[in-house]
């Protein structure tokens, strides 16, 4: 294997490659999956000199530790984290440079779940239908990471690390999350009571969240029919909500239908800070057109 490559030293809870995503094979049974908090991905990618689709690393919780091969310019963004090279502390959220043999950790999350690095050149893993994005649900992509695996690199950009970037500042993960839902395509089958508990009542992020969805806690909502419902198309932000009543909003993983009865659906826009929203933050719906 080529030097242009970073090996693992410690993998985390769950670090994945992603990207923005393979989308247009929804109809194939293929969810988009890519980066839950796309923002933050397109941030580090400018960060380090990519094109802002080149795939970078999501950690989880945990962060990864990682050595290079080869010099590369590197940058950590999304949650913000302890960032420490050889030991000695590093910048989060702007380009460093880390020499060969050196070992890049990043921390555990100090707020929010989900941390992104980025390398100058991108992770250059092969495509799997237009993305290099591991897909936890369907298996495509590559798979989560191990202590044992190298990962290749995309040509060096010649990126140098700058003083100033043109980069927005970055958003804190959120004290309380606020997701704009419209309402439908299913809300028939729930009761004027529900809708309103929906809209007024808070709710809180479970412990049993994932890349496939937002579980939440909270008041469950009334049925106003109870059979059963036909499998149908899911998109992104589907808030979907099971027997027990309790909604789950549909996250990149999700799949791609499912016979549970959608009451609604988050916009997209809002996705990135429900990402990064750990167990136990407040959320609450509001209702828009």
């Amino acid at each position: 294997m080529t030097d242009r490559a970073v090996a693992v030293v410690r993998a985390g809870a769950l670090t994945t490659v992603q990207d923005l995503g393979r989308t247009g094979y929804a109809h194939l049974g293929v969810p988009r999956s890519g980066a839950l908090d796309p923002a933050a991905v397109r941030l580090v990618n400018r960060l380090v000199g990519n094109p802002e689709t080149a795939a970078v690393l999501e950690t989880t919780v945990d962060g990864c530790a990682l050595r290079p091969r080869r010099a590369v310019t590197v940058a950590v963004g999304g949650a913000p984290c302890p960032v420490r090279v050889d030991g000695r502390p590093a910048a989060w959220g702007t380009a460093v440079r880390v020499p060969a043999g050196s070992v890049l950790d990043v921390g555990a999350a100090t707020r929010g779940l989900r941390a992104y690095v980025a390398f100058g050149g991108g992770i250059d893993v092969e495509p799997v239908l237009g993305s290099r994005s591991t897909d936890l649900l369907s298996g495509l992509g590559p798979a989560p990471l191990t202590e044992e695996t190298v990962l290749p690199l995309g040509p060096d950009t010649g990126a140098t690390v700058r003083g100033a970037v043109d980069a927005p500042p970055w958003p804190g993960p959120p004290a309380e999350l606020v997701l704009r839902v419209r309402i439908g395509p299913r809300q028939d089958w729930f009761t004027a009571a529900a809708l309103r508990t929906l809209a007024t009542r808070a709710y809180r992020v479970s412990s049993a969240s994932n890349r496939i969805g937002l579980r939440l806690d909270g008041p469950a909502l009334e049925r106003a029919l109870h059979g059963e419902l036909a499998s149908e198309g899911m998109v992104l932000g589907a808030v979907q909500v099971p027997p027990d009543g309790r909604p789950v909003v549909f996250l990149a993983d999700h799949p791609t239908t499912g016979g549970y009865p959608v009451v609604g659906v988050v916009r997209e826009a809002d996705l990135g800070a429900a990402a990064q929203a750990v167990p136990g933050t407040p959320v609450r719906f509001t209702p828009v057109r």
